[in-house]
């Protein structure tokens, strides 16, 4: 493999690792609070594809969800870090 192809390689992967984006990102695009619910609130909605729809998570990839449901979780208003308003 010559340099240009690897550089490029290079640059391609490093573009999609840093283009992904975390559970904050998705819930303000989708423009849901975590701290809106309760974590088991947010459990039920990832239980059931028809809940998901309401919010517009079946739109995402599985590994989005899975990264939305546990930022969800973990700044529900019943986690020990509930996200704050405004923040």
């Amino acid at each position: 493999m010559n340099l240009k192809a690897f550089l490029i390689l290079w640059v391609s992967l490093a573009t999609l690792l840093f283009a992904q984006k975390s559970g904050k990102e998705l819930a303000s695009e989708l423009e849901i609070s975590a701290s809106s619910r309760v974590s088991s609130q947010w459990e039920n909605i990832f239980s059931f594809e028809r809940k998901m729809k309401r919010y517009g998570i079946d739109k995402l990839s599985k590994e989005e969800q899975q990264k939305l449901k546990e930022y969800l979780i973990r700044h529900a208003a019943d986690s020990d870090h509930p996200e704050a308003a405004g923040i």
